[in-house]
């Protein structure tokens, strides 16, 4: 046994992504070009969604309130989830390189606002289309695996704040 071998201790970001991934649902895996495609449609299209989403009669669209785990800034992303029970299902269509996933891997939680009412979700964890399919209509159901997503971000409400 060597002595003087160093070992790398893993970060939480690392623990907790390794914990949590599902290794045997396929991920979403984007080109440069499609990646600075969509961050320019995001950047004129985001503002105008997040006007109505969250909205008590918006039950497709929710924001959520995240900060930047290298910045610190507070971000606003409006994202297509469902509710699940004593939890929140969003579909990451963009893969673990998404940005507002991983700052809330980071922070081990999010606020969203959705149908009116404000979250606090933690315990993120990544699930198969098996386990979210529930969460939606089949409707919606088709689109996406139309478009190929397979993999969904799962976060426990802490509590709900009756503030609407």
């Amino acid at each position: 046994m060597n002595m003087n071998a160093q070992t790398s201790v893993p970060t939480s970001f690392e623990r907790f992504h390794t914990a949590t991934t599902n290794h045997a649902i396929r991920t979403t895996r984007l080109g440069p070009r499609t990646r600075r495609v969509a961050r320019l449609v995001a950047k004129f299209v985001n503002p105008l969604v997040v006007l109505v989403a969250g909205r008590r009669w918006m039950p497709i669209v929710g924001i959520m309130h995240h900060v930047g785990r290298r910045t610190g800034r507070s971000y606003a992303t409006p994202l297509g989830m469902r509710r699940l029970g004593e939890s929140f299902v969003m579909p990451r269509t963009f893969g673990e390189d998404a940005a507002w996933y991983r700052n809330v891997l980071a922070a081990g939680g999010c606020r969203v606002r959705y149908l009116g009412k404000d979250y606090l979700l933690v315990e993120p964890e990544v699930i198969d289309y098996a386990t979210a399919a529930q969460a939606f209509p089949r409707y919606e159901q088709l689109q996406l695996r139309l478009i190929g997503i397979n993999e969904y971000l799962r976060l426990r409400i802490a509590h709900s704040s009756p503030s609407a």
